[in-house]
């Protein structure tokens, strides 16, 4: 093929790539033009405007010395909330370890299909869900939180669980096996060094998430935080919310930190 022919070629390969890339560009405007466009936007009315709220939500409990008191009284509850994302934490990073090696293709096997199932499924479903049966199962209080967010998490624990197994180094394994070790030796002494730190690492990740979504399970009566926030707002006692958002703000910012460093250290 000459020189000629092949600039040519390279020129008609860029002018359809910029065909395409512009025809699906227009398609995604459209599509958003589209959506704004069939969407209701009426504001409803309001006695109280946007800043007046926010000033309620972040200005008055700051300022105001009376609601000290508040911060205190809430920031235990934060403290029940960080308690319920540890504890989930802690039983999903133990559960998730058997479907993970279930789930991996390099120790699954054949099975690895159906552990992918079970994850995937758990994973589906909002952790919202779960507070809701598990408050209905057990009742209401920080019980049925842990048991959702534990739940909820193995779907996400133990898909990077599995991912970690299958990306681990053969030789150790190969290497205990050949000198006469069992497969019991062969995962602790060849698979659980080359995973342990990134299994911690994940759990931490999976903690910062925990806390979150231990907030967000309060709603639904399952502990926590989340049950005098709900009240607050459907109260319309906006300070009372902004007590609680400052203090979930300043709790989620310090274990973000403190996790990052810990994950550092491990990897």
């Amino acid at each position: 093929m000459s020189k000629d022919k092949k600039i040519r070629l390279g020129k008609l390969k860029t002018k359809k790539q910029k065909a395409i890339t512009g025809l699906v560009l227009t398609s995604l405007i459209l599509l958003y033009s589209f959506s704004l466009w069939s969407q209701d936007f009426a504001v409803a009315s309001s006695q109280s405007s946007p800043g007046t709220i926010l000033r309620r939500l972040f200005i008055v409990p700051l300022t105001d010395p009376s609601y000290r008191s508040v911060f205190a009284e809430r920031s235990l509850l934060m403290l029940e909330t960080v308690a319920i994302a540890y504890a989930g934490g802690v039983a999903a990073s133990l559960l998730a370890l058997p479907l993970a090696v279930l789930a991996a293709r390099n120790s699954g096997g054949r099975l690895s299909y159906l552990g992918k199932v079970i994850l995937n499924a758990i994973r589906s479903i909002p952790e919202l869900l779960f507070g809701v049966f598990f408050v209905a199962a057990v009742g209401p209080g920080a019980f049925a939180g842990v048991l959702a967010i534990s739940v909820n998490s193995i779907g996400m624990i133990g898909k990077l669980y599995a991912e970690s197994i299958e990306s681990i180094d053969k030789a150790p394994i190969q290497a205990i096996k050949a000198s006469g070790g069992n497969w019991i030796q062969a995962f602790w002494y060849g698979v659980l060094p080359q995973i342990l730190p990134q299994f911690l690492s994940i759990s931490l990740f999976r903690f910062e998430i925990d806390v979150r979504a231990s907030t967000i399970l309060g709603l639904v009566g399952a502990g926590g935080i989340g049950v005098p926030l709900i009240l607050s707002q459907q109260q319309r006692n906006w300070e009372d919310v902004g007590v609680i958002l400052i203090i979930v703000i300043v709790f989620v910012m310090v274990i973000d930190k403190l996790s990052g460093f810990i994950r550092s250290k491990l990897v």
